[in-house]
């Protein structure tokens, strides 16, 4: 079986790669039968002459592979037809912008498995980018913190060698020292931000804790959808009523603004769901927060301070609370707000390998099994057939939009 690591086509580019170097030669020797092509490619985190030396062959045309693997949209014109492709296609939400690509697909006859899409037989995801997402936008918080009091200044994460390097900027943080910081969520991003909580020695306390007790240091804490959300009808929450239908319930994170200094959204929302806060909410005088780092990032949405994403290059602004509109980092009475949407970019060779590492282990094995969990068929949005899979058949509308 031979697989292509296509060139990433998305403007503006993207440094990460679904394989490194050594996981591409890890996996030829693990499975002999597997021949790995990477199209040359001048921006990638990893170097054309890196995959060279681990005996990865750089190949323009990827017309005999028979799997192609990316990481964001490819462009039109890129793509082969009668292939199999990986890669995030941002269309099962019914994206508007990518309509046309998954139309295109349809054409060209090509099986598309989402990236996005691929589970285990409980629904579980089985890989992506969050968790660096996570760990970036944890950082970009204290990094955002410092230059709207210009008590420090942190190198950006993206200007940082790796990982390592990044985290070393941490000692220079010197925030107050009550100060207490609040994330929503509990999956791979969450899990992420926690990482970089733990590098700076803060200390978890229960949301309980969080809003009755006093502390003499920095300390956070970990809301779970329970925690900020109650029934309307005061019955008592069951998670799995509000993940089946969410409006039947309202936010009380009201509680948590007003004894918080930083939020750091991590959690997965539903466009049915309640605001976590609202514009009206964030001009209380109760409202206490200072900066929000929304790792989500879903706009004009549940956190009302998120007006548009924001960029590696500019990552921060403000939000004006009474005037509801965005205005510089540190203007008096503001929230400070970092929202950028592609985090893992900052962080591309560290980010490619975990992603890497998870590929390898929850997915390319079931090209050789002959997919007997049908980890790759639930994935599958489209067919070689040109046509659209039972589960996703209602992309129909969506396609002829």
């Amino acid at each position: 079986m031979k697989f292509g690591i296509i060139r990433e086509g998305k403007t503006p580019p993207d440094k990460r790669v679904p394989l490194t170097p050594q996981q591409c030669k890890a996996l030829k020797a693990k499975y002999p039968e597997m021949e790995i092509l990477v199209q040359p490619s001048d921006v990638r985190a990893f170097k054309d002459k890196e995959y060279e030396a681990e005996g990865v062959t750089i190949a323009e045309d990827l017309s005999d592979c028979e799997v192609l693997l990316g990481v964001k949209e490819v462009p039109l014109d890129m793509l082969i037809p009668n292939k199999t492709y990986l890669f995030f296609s941002h269309t099962y939400k019914k994206q508007p912008y990518n309509s046309k690509l998954l139309k295109t697909i349809l054409e060209k006859k090509i099986r598309l498995i989402d990236y996005e899409m691929l589970t285990n037989e409980f629904g579980i995801r089985l890989l992506g980018f969050g968790r660096f997402a996570g760990i970036v936008g944890a950082y970009n918080a204290f990094r955002a913190w410092g230059e709207m009091t210009h008590d420090y200044s942190l190198k950006p994460a993206h200007e940082c060698a790796d990982r390592r390097e990044m985290e070393s900027e941490l000692i220079k943080v010197k925030l107050p020292s009550k100060a207490k910081i609040v994330i929503t969520g509990g999956g791979r991003v969450a899990s992420g931000a926690q990482e970089i909580f733990s590098a700076m020695h803060l200390k978890q306390v229960s949301p309980n804790k969080y809003l009755n007790d006093d502390f003499n240091g920095v300390v956070f804490t970990q809301l779970e959808v329970s925690d900020y959300y109650e029934r309307k009808d005061g019955r008592e929450f069951k998670n799995a009523d509000f993940y089946k239908d969410p409006t039947g319930f309202k936010s009380v994170f009201r509680h948590y603004a007003r004894t918080t200094d930083i939020y750091i959204p991590c959690h997965f929302w539903s466009n049915k769901a309640p605001f976590v806060f609202t514009r009206e909410d964030a001009r209380s005088p109760e409202f206490k927060i200072r900066l929000v780092s929304d790792i989500s990032c879903d706009i004009d949405g549940p956190v009302a301070s998120t007006l548009r994403p924001s960029t590696i290059a500019e990552p921060f602004y403000a939000y004006d609370p009474h005037g509801e509109k965005e205005v510089p980092l540190g203007t008096l009475g503001s929230i400070g707000v970092s929202a950028v949407d592609n985090l893992p970019c900052e962080l591309p060779k560290d980010a490619s390998e975990d992603f890497g590492n998870e590929l390898i282990k929850n997915v390319i094995p079931h090209f050789f099994s002959g997919d007997k969990e049908g980890v790759l068929d639930r994935a599958s949005e489209t067919t070689l057939d040109g046509k659209l899979t039972p589960k996703f058949a209602y992309l129909e509308d969506y396609v002829n939009s």
